[in-house]
């Protein structure tokens, strides 16, 4: 039924004139976040002790040397050449030891003062440290240039002090940043994820050799929060894959493998019929929740769209990341029970942040279309957006402004019967006509592929209530001005 089905679970013991595809010769093992230098995999190393301190961001807590490392199913840690040290204040080489080459720019700063590299980042001509079974890519050295978005090299995220926020000259502004900054995800959150989806390649690639587990979503395009889930996208050919037959059929060799083999450290793995076919699991190791697709080649483009967005305009990354807490709170995040997911969430905020009477973000896809080409190979997408410069939008809204004028917009603006969310198109644009969109109360393009990414949505009390949250947090922010009110602040930091 399947190219190659007879193979399908065997060892990976391919015959020695059989050829590699040249795709997954190009490929990086996993485009976010490939490359960690060795303090960052030694900051990842935790016990179990430990995992409670680093999950509520009490730092201090934690012993500078751990005496048991992180260990997954077959007990072999993860090796470092190095002893841990504290996650945050590392302390710096002095700027004399470094050359100037490994200084970077403050990330949107329009001053030309410079910061030195984290000492863990190697110098240029060092080789590179990564995980086991990963690859080294000439890809990830493009230098980071001041006010770009953030390349994925060995610290995927920028520390938070070298990232510039808006400034926030009233209450509701500053609540806003709060929760952010609270709640936003940390180096170390992405950390755990990396390392468990290096030890599940590995064991993946006993049954399909030439395959690869990327980490796409919220974990990487700038969105994520502390309790984020991980979403992973296992690509095991360089041709479209048929999700109702050949995914499932994979998924569930998957998920045999992570309930008899991994059940050790992978817990309640659960194979998911959707449109797109999923195993959801939980790694113990690590506590994260995760979904595992097989060549949904439109979240690894996707999350690299998103990440620009989200780095392009610094009011973008907070704004989202309150309407998300928000949702959740509200109960209307939810796909599985016919509500939003949260990729529905992120794109509803750029459309409206595009459809300003003064923008605040363009249409990417239109001012760079090279750079977000559908057709682009897999393994030049994440270094696209690099060279793409900050969008100066002469909109000076505060934050609180603009969250009230996005509850507003959808409550009492948005005509949900005839129009469908692009933000391709940065505008609203009439509903298509297809079978996909019929009977469903809310359309939102998918920006690639231009299927509806809020199909779940297809119950009218679900959509009644959605559109009633949306006009109760515009009456009483309106009139409050005050977070506490549609999204208690102390109960949002709490489940961060």
């Amino acid at each position: 039924m399947f190219r190659n089905s007879s193979n399908l679970g065997r060892p990976p013991f391919p015959p020695k004139h059989q050829q590699q595809s040249e795709f997954f010769n190009k490929l990086p093992l996993n485009i976010p976040p490939t490359l960690l230098s060795r303090q960052q995999i030694a900051d990842a190393e935790f016990n179990f002790q430990n995992a409670a301190a680093l999950l509520s961001g009490n730092l201090a807590t934690v012993p500078a040397v751990t005496t048991q490392p992180m260990t997954y199913g077959n007990g072999s840690p993860v090796n470092t050449s190095e002893a841990p040290m504290s996650f945050r204040r590392r302390k710096r080489p002095s700027e004399e030891s470094l050359s100037r080459d490994v200084k970077r720019p403050r990330f949107h700063s329009r001053h030309s003062e410079t910061t030195v590299v984290d000492q863990a980042v190697p110098f240029p001509e060092e080789r590179r440290c990564s995980f086991p079974g990963t690859i080294q890519s000439p890809l990830f050295r493009a230098q980071y240039r001041p006010g770009c978005v953030p390349p994925l090299r060995d610290t995927v995220f920028p520390d938070p002090i070298e990232t510039a926020l808006p400034v926030a000259k009233d209450k509701l502004s500053q609540q806003v940043l709060e929760l952010f900054q609270a709640c936003q995800q940390q180096t170390c959150d992405l950390n755990r994820k990396e390392l468990c989806r290096t030890q599940l390649q590995r064991e993946i690639q006993q049954i399909f050799p030439q395959s690869r587990l990327f980490l796409v979503g919220s974990s990487l395009n700038g969105f994520g929060t502390r309790s984020s889930d991980g979403d992973l996208c296992l690509l095991v050919k360089d041709e479209p894959v048929n999700q109702k037959t050949e995914a499932r059929h994979i998924l569930s060799l998957v998920q045999k493998l992570f309930s008899t083999k991994l059940s050790s450290y992978i817990e309640r793995p659960q194979l998911i019929r959707a449109k797109v076919p999923i195993v959801k699991f939980r790694d113990k190791v690590s506590c994260v929740e995760f979904d595992l697709n097989v060549n949904n080649v439109v979240g690894i483009r996707n999350t690299f769209l998103l990440r620009t967005y989200a780095y392009i305009e610094n009011r973008v990354r907070p704004l989202v990341l309150v309407v998300k807490k928000w949702a959740s709170f509200h109960d209307i995040n939810d796909a599985s029970r016919g509500t939003l997911n949260s990729y529905s969430l992120v794109l509803m905020v750029l459309h409206y942040l595009q459809t300003l009477p003064e923008p605040i973000l363009p249409s990417l896809q239109k001012h760079y279309p090279e750079h977000f080409d559908p057709t682009m190979q897999l393994h030049l997408v994440h270094q696209a957006s690099c060279t793409i410069p900050p969008y100066l939008s002469k909109n000076g809204s505060s934050l609180g402004d603009l969250l009230i004028g996005f509850f507003k917009y959808y409550a009492t603006e948005f005509d949900w019967s005839h129009q469908m969310i692009s933000v391709r198109d940065a505008k609203a644009i009439p509903r298509p006509d297809g079978i996909e969109w019929r009977n469903k109360f809310i359309c939102i393009e998918e920006p690639f592929d231009g299927t509806n990414t809020a199909r779940a949505v297809h119950e009218k009390q679900k959509f009644d209530v959605i559109r009633g949250e949306f006009l109760q947090a515009w009456h009483v922010l309106r009139n409050r001005k005050d977070l506490n009110y549609i999204l208690p602040l102390r109960a949002a930091i709490q489940k961060r």
